[in-house]
């Protein structure tokens, strides 16, 4: 497997391996992204604001790199170090007429992000992957990365990541 960018402009729906508790273990498991709206009939969600509480349902999302557009320009964000990371997720069961699905965390951007957008992925280093999983306080993990942490270019300006390994 390797790890591959994430893209926001990607349909809702579009699948993705996760990575998710499973007893005491881990798993991976590919599931669509979006979550079911609440209420019923409401638009589908596939971003949720990290300043709330997650107890369960943890997941992570392996990337190289995470793209978004703004105005004209789509850029590629990826870790200075060229390593590859995760973005902190949450997965929901399957639910009357919507899949098992995945939506991805966001936090204030850092700031290197900050000049093109207000939010961003909540991106874990790998070595911050299980503390997530095993449900360490989000204050602990979900906040920016420090300044510098990021390099941000134009789509199109960067080379591909190395594998991802578990």
């Amino acid at each position: 497997m390797t790890a591959i960018a994430f893209d926001l402009d990607a349909p809702l729906g579009h699948r993705r391996v996760i990575i998710r508790r499973d007893g005491d273990g881990v798993e991976m498991v590919e599931l669509p992204w979006g979550l079911n709206p609440s209420p019923p009939g409401g638009r589908p969600f596939a971003l949720v604001r990290s300043e709330r509480h997650f107890p369960s349902h943890r997941c992570l999302i392996p990337a190289s790199e995470f793209r978004f557009g703004r105005a004209k320009h789509r850029y590629t964000v990826s870790l200075r170090s060229q390593d590859w990371f995760y973005l902190a997720g949450i997965w929901r069961p399957a639910s009357e007429g919507w899949p098992e699905a995945f939506a991805i965390l966001t936090v204030e951007a850092n700031a290197d992000i900050a000049p093109y957008q207000e939010r961003q992925m909540a991106v874990l280093r790998r070595e911050h992957r299980m503390h997530w999983l095993d449900l360490r306080p989000e204050h602990d993990l979900l906040r920016p990365l420090p300044a510098g942490s990021f390099a941000v270019s134009l789509l199109g300006e960067k080379a591909r990541q190395a594998a991802l390994a578990i």
